[in-house]
């Protein structure tokens, strides 16, 4: 074995850690900005059931109201 491919195969080697470094945090973020995603989905899911609530309570109150006249 020369010198020449013992290069060769180390820079092959350095470029395919690399890569596959990049790629690891590349996935990391997009994981983390899912699951950002996920929080405020989650979030907003639990507040639908508050927000149908206070409607049905102001749709009440306008029953009252208009029957009241």
């Amino acid at each position: 074995m020369d010198w020449s491919s013992i290069i060769v195969a180390a820079i092959s080697f350095l470029g395919t850690c690399a890569g596959a470094y990049g790629g690891f945090r590349l996935t990391a973020y997009r994981v983390a900005e899912l699951e950002k995603k996920v929080d405020r989905h989650n979030n907003f899911a639990e507040r639908v059931p508050l927000l149908e609530k206070d409607v049905k309570n102001i749709y009440h109150e306008l029953d009252e109201i208009r029957s009241g006249r």
